[in-house]
């Protein structure tokens, strides 16, 4: 299969390379005249042509295949002045330019086009969701702090499990199986206990690409999803910043420049700085007395971020983070913390005399995690150390991208879990190391209305010493301006493992371990069959229709399938310890599924996205349902997992009010059908008999033991939840803005379920009605 799809990557390589031959080039980047940050997705046309493009992340973008002579080249984008510029080439001349807009003071009216439509027709757009912070903010901000982790809940194909020790689960696959990159360098947990907040201040991200399946192969190591975060470089023009309290926590921003960028000197450096923590543990006490337990969430996150920009775009830039998070006695069920801490560079070049783009970044990253449930007496605890480094080159040809990379992630892993089951107690802690090397093509063609992206990967695990090769695929055809169709395919791999028993009455607790199996207590036969690779494998397969109803007005439907092979998971099924009794010499024989640390599952998952959006000057409306089903089966069992939601329904609606738009009004409402768990079936009473021949079991006290019936036979009640938030802003000085935010969470008080005692039967709920109030100074 593998040598039947290379020479056919290779092939629609080399035919766009020669139907898109070059002549003179133009190259250069779009940026904002008052923060020097680059400008994504503005239009870049040449006047009196058909020829252009759109630029990048970046703000970069490569016209080719320009004839020699005066040009005139129109840079256009939604809330800037249009700007014009004129060029002159010569034969085979790459031309160099810079472009700055200004934020224009007047709205644009509807014969704009906006960016979005223009990348719809020219970027395959498989299963992706671009947020900037923009995005982020018109959601309801609750505690009256937008942030990405509230944003991600609306996302089409994420499941959101609650509001305290929630998870996101993307189409089927487990909270391991996302993989999340900052500027680069892999991020390991990145949303708080509470579920409401994630490590990233919103003000300072530039973008977001969420991929929820069909990715290319520019990522690896993972198998459900990517969400590749890039921040701001920092004002390189003049000092700015935001402050800002709620009655959640507090948010410090502050960016400006070293060396100043101005019409003399095109060189800068530039700093950005963020700080946010929560005192929701003190506050709570006051201001929401009436929470039972009250709310003993504390976080304190900081980032910093120091670049050198060059006259041509290249840049450097060094990064680094602190985060932590901390939650004590819970209910009286468990201490909870856990620090992130790390550092890294990356770099973007633009070599003299050619289009193409150098990337690169290294960094450094360590996590740990600590959990002791006072309930059941159970200890979890995790670390892992990540270094990765990563190299890609971008050339141009025509409207057509070449992108070839190199990647290496080395990570040494450790994680102590205690738990105790009915006839066996286990604990899992030798550290585990692991070394992947990647290396990738991804192609971008454009053939008229057809849009082809093959992209070949091949990944190296020296722990397992096996390599994957993992051919991918996108496309998408334009059958009019107004509609598209659009599928991908592809292979996918993963060495990290879940640690997280699905028994735990509060999913706080996200360990990391890697597949070592000379290690690791691992069954040796799966329903029957010798297992001869533990290769945990994904095959993504996703077909989707996009159609503009109106110029404001864009539907958007994905139907999906995923199958998932080999998955390492704990094993909940283990009963006996694994020694001699147990083994085939032993007086006791039992099976590896009953007595190894962990097992081998296999997993399917389908479904239907639809999201329409409508966008206009002051109205956005987003409505997302998502339908799916997610199937596991292990050595005894087909079961559906504990996040298997089979109906989900967001509703967003943002309204701008007043002559200058001073007033905000937002909404949002998810509703989410039950998740599967187990019921109880029974109870008996456990005598020890310590006091041999003598003991009295008619007077003694046992312990009491529930009887469980069938695994995740029953669902738990509906999910559904509105929040509101009204801000109003003030410019108060020339420079200085102050915003007033109220919101409320959980509007109609709701009283959804957290988790029920199985012994007494207690119910305990997620977050009722909250209401919060903030207020914010930007300068």
């Amino acid at each position: 299969m593998i040598k039947k799809q290379f020479p056919l990557f290779i092939t629609l390589i080399l035919f766009s390379i020669i139907c898109f031959g070059q002549n003179a080039t133009i190259r250069g980047f779009v940026y904002d005249k008052e923060t020097g940050e680059p400008i994504m997705f503005s239009n870049v046309l040449l006047m009196e042509t058909s020829n252009g493009a759109t630029t990048d992340e970046n703000g970069y973008f490569v016209i080719s295949k320009v004839k020699k002579g005066n040009h005139k080249i129109k840079v256009s984008f939604t809330g800037y002045e249009t700007s014009f510029l004129d060029v002159s080439l010569r034969d085979n001349e790459i031309k160099h330019v810079k472009v700055e807009l200004e934020q224009t003071s007047t709205q644009l009216g509807s014969i704009e086009i906006r960016a979005d439509r223009v990348a719809a027709r020219t970027e395959s757009q498989v299963s992706i969701e671009k947020i900037t912070s923009k995005d982020i903010t018109q959601i309801p901000s609750i505690g009256g702090t937008a942030d990405l982790a509230q944003y991600m809940q609306v996302v089409p194909g994420v499941i959101f499990t609650g509001d305290q020790g929630g998870q996101l689960y993307i189409r089927g696959g487990s909270a391991i199986q996302n993989k999340v990159l900052l500027d680069g360098m892999v991020i390991y947990n990145p949303f708080h206990s509470i579920g409401l907040f994630s490590v990233f201040e919103t003000d300072i991200i530039r973008n977001v690409d969420v991929f929820t399946g069909g990715f290319g192969a520019n990522y690896g190591g993972v198998l459900s999803s990517i969400m590749d975060i890039s921040i701001k470089d920092g004002n390189k023009k003049s000092t700015k910043g935001k402050i800002s309290a709620t009655t959640f926590g507090a948010n410090l921003v502050i960016e400006g420049p070293i060396i100043k960028q101005n019409d003399i000197n095109d060189v800068s450096l530039s700093y950005i700085l963020s700080a946010k923590n929560s005192y929701l543990s003190y506050t709570s006490k006051n201001i929401y007395s009436y929470i039972d337990g009250s709310l003993p969430y504390d976080f304190f996150d900081i980032y910093g971020k120091l670049t050198l920009s060059g006259s041509n775009g290249s840049k450097l830039s060094l990064f680094g983070f602190n985060f932590t998070d901390k939650v004590n006695q819970y209910k009286s069920i468990a201490n909870f913390n856990w620090a992130n801490r790390g550092f890294g560079a990356n770099f973007l070049l633009l070599p003299g005399g050619t289009s193409a783009l150098v990337e690169g970044v290294v960094a450094y990253s360590d996590y740990s995690i600590l959990m002791e449930e006072t309930t059941t007496g159970s200890g979890k605890e995790s670390n892992i150390g990540s270094f990765n480094v990563g190299l890609s080159f971008t050339n141009f040809f025509g409207e057509n991208k070449l992108i070839i990379g190199l990647e290496a992630l080395a990570n040494t892993t450790r994680t102590s879990i205690t738990t105790t089951k009915e006839k066996a107690s286990s604990t899992i802690g030798d550290p585990n190391y692991s070394t992947e090397l990647g290396a990738y093509a991804l192609f971008k063609g454009i053939f008229k209305r057809f849009l082809y992206e093959p992209s070949f990967r091949i990944n190296y695990y020296a722990s397992m010493s096996k390599v994957s090769y993992e051919p991918r695929l996108a496309l998408k055809y334009n059958i009019t301006d107004f509609l598209r169709i659009k599928a991908a395919a592809g292979v996918y791999s993963q060495i990290f493992i879940d640690t997280k028993p699905d028994a735990d009455i509060v999913n706080l607790f996200t360990g990391y371990q890697t597949i070592d199996p000379e290690s690791m207590n691992i069954v040796s036969v799966f329903r029957g069959q010798n297992i001869s690779s533990y290769f945990q494998k994904a095959n993504h397969l996703i077909f989707g229709i996009e159609y503009d109803l109106s110029k404001r007005i864009t539907l958007n439907i994905e139907g999906y399938y995923k199958i998932m092979e080999g998955l390492i998971t704990l094993n909940r099924n283990k009963y006996f310890d694994d020694d001699f009794e147990h083994s085939q010499e032993g007086s006791s024989f039992q099976p590896d599924y009953l007595k190894k640390e962990y097992a081998l599952e296999n997993g399917k998952a389908f479904g239907v996205d639809v999201s329409a959006k409508y966008n206009d000057d002051r109205l956005y409306i987003w409505a997302v349902y998502s339908l799916g089903k997610v199937i596991r089966e292990d050595e005894v069992i087909s079961y559906a997992p504990h996040y298997d939601r089979r109906h989900n329904v967001n509703i967003l609606l943002s309204y701008q009010l007043g002559l200058s738009r001073s007033w905000e009004v937002s909404l949002r409402w998810n509703y989410g059908s039950g998740f599967p768990y187990t019921p109880n079936k029974g109870g008996e009473e456990l005598l020890d008999f310590q006091g041999g021949i003598d003991y009295n079991y008619l007077l003694s006290n046992g312990t009491f033991n529930m009887l469980l019936g069938e695994y995740n036979s029953q669902r738990l009640p509906e999910y559904h939840r509105l929040d509101f938030s009204v801000k109003k802003r003030f410019d108060i000085f020339k420079s200085s803005t102050l915003e007033i935010n109220l919101s409320v969470t959980n509007l109609y008080n709701r009283n959804n379920l957290f988790y029920q005692d199985r012994i007494t039967g207690q119910r305990v709920n997620q977050l009722p009605i909250m209401p919060s109030f903030g207020l914010s100074l930007l300068f």
